[in-house]
């Protein structure tokens, strides 16, 4: 196993590092982001750049901005940057057999695109059929998350995922590591961007931590998100009493 893209370049040269995104810490300061050859996770609060550098790493590697497959075309609305214009990947010599970028806040622009072409006259099978046959939209947003990941992802895949347990409750995270599991063995690859405590929790996973100083490795218990939830779990009260201060 050995991954099928290998690190992430970022060419500085010909951008202004005072323009959004370039101006985001942890971006302006990227040069190249080696990969885990099977799963690496972007980790940062809200405003970090961390689905930012992630959905550029999708676009780079040639699927919609939107998500889905290379060959989903959906657009309601351009709202990505141009930072994927100025990411090289470095890819090792095989290509995936299968790839999804599941993006959580545009996944029901997907799903409607989806039943307008099943909608149309064609001879192939329709393609809520590789979804498990249930509408996406006649399921809950944590259901539709799941029949995507046990049903489409179908192994040997480049899979990138922008804050997957948006809709899905902690069982549904536990069962979407056990479907990543399953699918690592089978010679996939997982970029993935989230604020789960839990799907941080993958085993031998690379993290990178996006802060106000940078990208760097950090341990899964030393992430903010392993920290803050240990510190809760062990002591509510004294948490809580804590949070509710008026105390500076």
């Amino acid at each position: 196993m050995t991954g099928f893209i290998r690190s992430v370049t970022f060419d500085r040269a010909a951008v202004d590092t005072e323009r959004y995104p370039f101006s985001i810490p942890a971006l302006r300061g990227l040069k190249t982001l080696v990969l885990d050859e099977s799963v690496t996770f972007l980790v940062g609060e809200n405003g970090s750049g961390k689905s930012t550098l992630i959905e550029a790493i999708a676009v780079a590697a040639g699927f919609n901005a939107e998500g889905g497959t290379r060959n989903m075309t959906v657009s309601t609305r351009a709202s990505h940057s141009d930072l994927h214009d100025h990411l090289r990947l470095v890819r090792e010599p095989k290509s995936p057999r299968d790839g999804y970028f599941l993006r959580a806040e545009s996944f029901f622009n997907v799903a409607t695109h989806i039943e307008e072409l099943d909608a149309e006259p064609a001879a192939a099978r329709s393609i809520i059929e590789s979804y498990g046959g249930v509408s996406l939209h006649e399921q809950s947003h944590g259901e539709s998350f799941l029949a995507l990941v046990l049903n489409r992802f179908g192994g040997r895949g480049l899979y990138i995922l922008d804050e997957p347990e948006a809709a899905l409750s902690l069982r549904g995270q536990l069962a979407l590591m056990r479907r990543m599991h399953e699918l690592v063995g089978d010679e996939s690859q997982f970029i993935v961007s989230t604020h789960s405590p839990v799907l941080l929790g993958y085993p031998n996973a690379l993290i990178y931590a996006l802060t106000e100083t940078g990208i760097e490795t950090t341990p899964y218990e030393e992430t903010e998100q392993y920290e803050l939830t240990r510190s809760f779990l062990d002591d509510r009260e004294r948490f809580l009493r804590h949070l509710f201060s008026d105390d500076d």
